[in-house]
Parts: structure tokens; C-alpha cells; sequence
């Protein structure tokens, strides 16, 4: 497996994200060697909750620049990794390099092979939820709650919409993928050029982007899909989750819209939980409203943490 990392030098005075980066290694699969996974650990290291914050395409982790101080100053220790692909983990370069199985292997590595976290709270978006949702199907005893914000879990069984379509076809033809324009304009407040700029910086070149490129493609979007079948037995897993499960979803995502209907009506530590919808916000709404999101999920965690 043919690796690039992208160059420290490109993460150098960012905009609101001056965050220490620390690093940890997993196998890449293949018996060819092993990957670096970058992450950001926030707040106390004793806390008595542990977030895990998971991005989405294309993002990384700066994406949730504006929750960490919120949530570090509810007493919450915050986890919040680069998927392979992303931030400042590392990039395989070729695309075939990259399977939905793959990211929750990689990840369910970092966070419970090396790192040995348990007692999670997952807060994930975007194609976070959708390997943070695997890792909770098949490792349920590793969490305490989930949130789930602009996500789902497809199995290729439902349409996706045209909005998806759409989105999926721009992605693969496209010549240059604009990824910093991607996320400003999957805001609602568009993004000043430094931030667009911040979400650029893991990519020098098109070369760095085969996991940006082909995340897309992994989405489930035939009943026949190869994850499909793994989605679905995390689906039977949902269905008898009872820990606390909120839905936190914008009311601006034509993307994600109604996913949150499917995980209250089929997750029974959805029912009688306070969903919120954070108004204002698009599909990336760390962005827009990270600090209500943020306070949102703090208020979540003690509550359900009482209980």
C-alpha cells in the first residue's frame, strides 16, 4: 500500500485550531505495514465521560473547532481522530486502497486496540456516523451513548435522493476536488477564505485525495453493495441498542433529511430522548452552530449520566 502524509508544515496557524496533535499507528490490512492515524485529546484525562467526535467527507477534525472548548468546559475529555484520508492522518493513494469495512477496521483499531477507550460517547456526522455506527454495532459494550447529527446508516435498501445523487455524480466528475468549497457549501454561513483554506490544507495535491475521491462511492447505494450486508447486522444491533441515543440534525441538510425519523422510530435508546434540530445550520453544522451542538451534547451527557 503506496502511502503519502501530508507535509506538518500545512497545518501550521490554522484558524482557531491550536490543538496538539498526537498520533498512533494501526495495520494498514494488507500486510504491507502500518498507517498513522492523527487525533486531538481534549480535557481532563480522568474525566468520567469520553467523546468521541467523528468527521465526515471531506472534512477532518478541525471541523469541531468550536465544540471542543464547550465541551472540554463541561468536564468532558474529548477524542476527535482523522479518518484515514483526512486531516493529518495518513493518505493511501490509491482509491481501491479504500472500502467501508477498511475505515471501521482502522478506526475501531486506534480507538480500542491502542488507545483502550471504553465508556464513549459517540458524537458522530456525515460519514462519521456511519463508521462510528458500525463501531458501536460491533463493540456496543465500548459505549455509553451515541448522538447522531446529519448521519445514517444506509444499507442500500432505501433511496438515497436526488440530493446524494447529485452530490455523488460532482464528486466523481469533477476535475479538481474543491474540498474546502465542498464544506462551505455545505454551510449556511459561508466560509471566510482561511477557514476554506484550513479545509484544504490536508491536501496539497489531487494525489492526497483518493480516500476524498472514493468516500463517496462507499456509500451503500444498491441493496447489492458490498458493506450492505455489514450495515444491515449493525442495524439488528440498533434495534436492541437501549442506551441513550439522541438525534441532533440541522433543519438546512437536503442530504441527510428525515435519517433521524428511522433511528427514533427503530433504536430504543431513542425513545424519550429531547432530539433537537439545530436551525441556522447546513449539512456540516459543527460549522455553522458548533457551539449549540455543543452544548447540545454536554447537556445530553449529564443529563443521561444522572440516569
Amino acid at each position: 500500500m503506496k502511502v503519502l502524509r501530508t507535509p506538518d508544515e500545512r497545518f501550521d496557524r490554522l484558524p482557531g485550531f491550536e490543538y496538539e496533535p498526537h498520533y498512533v499507528e494501526v495495520s494498514t490490512g494488507d500486510g504491507t505495514g502500518s498507517l498513522r492515524v492523527h487525533y486531538i485529546d481534549e480535557g481532563p484525562p480522568a474525566a468520567t465521560d469520553t467523546l468521541a467526535l467523528m468527521h465526515g467527507e471531506p472534512s477532518w477534525c478541525y471541523l469541531y473547532r468550536k465544540m471542543v472548548p464547550v465541551l472540554v468546559g463541561a468536564g468532558l475529555r474529548v477524542i476527535a481522530p482523522d479518518l484515514i484520508g483526512f486531516g493529518r492522518s495518513d493518505k493511501p493513494t490509491e482509491r481501491g486502497d479504500y472500502t467501508f469495512a477498511r475505515h471501521v477496521e482502522w478506526m475501531g483499531a486506534a480507538l480500542f486496540d491502542v488507545l483502550g477507550l471504553s465508556g464513549l460517547t459517540l458524537v458522530g456526522q456525515d460519514w462519521g456516523g456511519l463508521v462510528g455506527l458500525r463501531l458501536v454495532a460491533e463493540r456496543p459494550d465500548r459505549f455509553r451513548r451515541v448522538v447522531a447529527a446529519n448521519t445514517g446508516l444506509p444499507t442500500g435498501d432505501l433511496d438515497m435522493g436526488e440530493a446524494f445523487q447529485a452530490w455523488l455524480r460532482f464528486s466523481q466528475e469533477v476535475p479538481e476536488l474543491p474540498v474546502g468549497r465542498i464544506v462551505s457549501g455545505g454551510c449556511v454561513d459561508h466560509l471566510p477564505p482561511e477557514i476554506i483554506a484550513a479545509y484544504d490544507a490536508p491536501f496539497p495535491d489531487e494525489s492526497y485525495k483518493a480516500g476524498a475521491r472514493q468516500f463517496p462511492k462507499l456509500v451503500p447505494n444498491h441493496p447489492d453493495d458490498p458493506a450492505a450486508p455489514a450495515n444491515r447486522r449493525a442495524w439488528e444491533v440498533l434495534r436492541g441498542f437501549d442506551k441513550p441515543f439522541l438525534c441532533a440534525f440541522s433543519d438546512r441538510d437536503p442530504i441527510t433529511r428525515g435519517a433521524d425519523q428511522l433511528f427514533v422510530s427503530q433504536v430504543p435508546g431513542a425513545q424519550g430522548q429531547p432530539h433537537a434540530t439545530i436551525t441556522g445550520a447546513g449539512h456540516f453544522l459543527q460549522e455553522d452552530r458548533g457551539p449549540e451542538l455543543a452544548r447540545v451534547v454536554a447537556d445530553f451527557v449529564a443529563r443521561t449520566s444522572k440516569d
